[in-house]
């Protein structure tokens, strides 16, 4: 019998849930696609270093700084509501980024993606608490942690494919428009699975907050994006310290706003609440140490030792193979052992990590693509092992009503991590190339020399993950389960 507190069993949940790890999958895929095709967009309209470097850095920007209020806007007005509008624009944008007539239009399609993505992104997780029992969820959201390790490696394995094919003559185009057909099954399959969840219409957007939690966030993230490309200048350092008051000045505002009966961007209460933040806080070092792996063993694979971006992609696919056996795996453990699994994964993922700058060829020696595979595998599993429990974990302190709120704020934080990992990563690898690769007589061991120098911020990140989330309590998700708003089929 289905306990008073969950969802009636939908027997459409888990065409639902394809629905929405389509478009979570699609999302991600556009992050790491564009990095093949920049070559020949660059070609393609004569643009410069800076504008080819903006298609990959305004999508990013746009997605992290509209989570937030997107987030809230989605518990507002109805989560499914939310998620069909950002399904669309993202599609639209994708469509106008395939169709682009140059670099500059090009640029503002990516922004329409971005707020697509970000209207869409934070609906996904808040909308599976209301498909599933609390037994299911483990899978359902395991299933989140592989669309993520897909997309990562997928990005340019399909990216390379496409541009190699070369689609009636489009050349790079159709790693956008591919976007069109995934984005018209998303909403159909929505339309006819997902459960119609109604807003709360007595809540109100905090159009400060949005304000303070915008800027606090483009002073963080802009610095990061740009601030390799342009040498880092004092005003990079500025904007990221200026940006540490207005974080203060926002945490206030949502608690006056609270104390005062006032709407809230995120909800204070969830900033009060010290499990939530702890882990929203480990789950943005899990993901600060994958951006910055994933861009350093492309750049190995293709520059360092000649692959072609096909090439490369197959090489790294041993790595989703990983997540997706770690994902069946933690469909069936659901919420149980959650400690224990978040450290094991985040032990293989260092683990792994470090065995690869050992099976990276030095000076001289001839890549073995084969050679690699034990260790992408073990890192998949890790990060398949470690995903599900730790976004459980977030969610599992959260009301129903909010659960939109809390999933933006994880994610853009997520996104923070990943900036601020890759370009920790990125001026490792690229100062090191930048300074060793003049005169090399062996270009391969100066790009190793760079990996395995970036390599070591992410082994850093998770075993440091593994040992907080040890000394740290982590709740008993089995009995800490949110409450969730009744859905209804439409």
């Amino acid at each position: 019998m289905t306990a008073p507190d969950e969802p009636a069993l939908l027997p459409g949940r888990w065409v639902a849930m394809a629905a929405l790890l389509m478009a979570n999958f699609i999302n991600l895929l556009d992050v790491s696609i564009v990095n093949v095709a920049l070559p020949s967009m660059q070609h393609a309209f004569d643009a410069t270093d800076s504008q080819i470097e903006w298609v990959v850095a305004v999508y990013i920007l746009t997605f992290a700084l509209l989570l937030l209020p997107m987030g809230r806007l989605g518990d507002v007005v109805g989560r499914r509501r939310m998620f069909l509008s950002g399904v669309c624009v993202f599609t639209v944008g994708s469509t106008l980024c395939g169709m682009a007539p140059s670099i500059g239009t090009l640029v503002g399609a990516r922004v329409i993606q971005g707020i697509g993505g970000a209207m869409m992104i934070p609906q996904t997780m808040a909308i599976v608490p209301a498909l599933f029992p609390p037994r299911e969820r483990g899978l359902a959201f395991a299933l989140f942690g592989l669309s993520a390790g897909l997309a990562s490696v997928a990005g340019p394995l399909i990216g390379g494919m496409l541009i190699a094919v070369d689609l009636w003559g489009l050349d790079w185009r159709p790693i956008f428009l591919v976007n069109i057909p995934v984005g018209i099954i998303a909403i159909v399959a929505t339309l006819r699975f997902v459960p119609s969840l109604e807003g709360n219409k007595a809540l109100r957007l905090d159009f400060i907050g949005i304000g303070i939690a915008a800027v606090a966030l483009l002073l963080v993230l802009f610095p990061l994006i740009e601030g390799r490309q342009v040498g880092w200048p004092w005003w990079c350092w500025a904007m990221m310290v200026a940006s540490l008051p207005l974080i203060y000045a926002f945490v206030t505002w949502q608690k006056t706003q609270a104390a005062n009966g006032r709407p809230q961007l995120v909800p204070a209460s969830l900033l009060e609440n010290s499990g939530f933040v702890r882990s929203v806080g480990l789950a943005t070092m899990l993901f600060s140490g994958m951006p910055g792996f994933f861009l350093t063993l492309a750049m190995l694979l293709q520059v360092g030792n000649g692959l072609t971006p096909l090439e490369s992609g197959i090489t790294t696919l041993p790595f989703s193979v990983g997540v997706l056996i770690a994902s069946f795996i933690s469909g069936k453990l659901g919420v149980r052992f959650p400690r224990e699994r978040v450290c094991a994964g985040a032990l293989m993922m260092g683990g792994g990590m470090t065995a690869l700058q050992f099976l990276i060829p030095g000076a001289g020696e001839e890549l073995s693509r084969i050679a690699l595979t034990p260790a992408l595998i073990i890192a998949g599993i890790g990060l398949g092992t470690a995903v599900s429990p730790l976004f459980q974990t977030v969610l599992s302190h959260v009301d129903g009503q909010d659960t939109g709120s809390a999933s933006g704020a994880m994610q853009a934080f997520v996104q923070v991590g990943g900036a601020l990992g890759l370009a920790v990563m990125g001026e490792l690898f690229f100062a090191t190339v930048q300074r060793e690769l003049p005169g090399a007589l062996d270009p391969a061991a100066v790009y190793t020399h760079g990996f395995s120098l970036a390599i070591m911020f992410s082994t850093t990140v998770f075993f440091l993950l593994a040992l907080l989330v040890w000394r740290l309590p982590v709740p008993n998700l089995g009995e800490t389960a949110p409450t969730v708003d009744k859905p209804h089929l439409v």
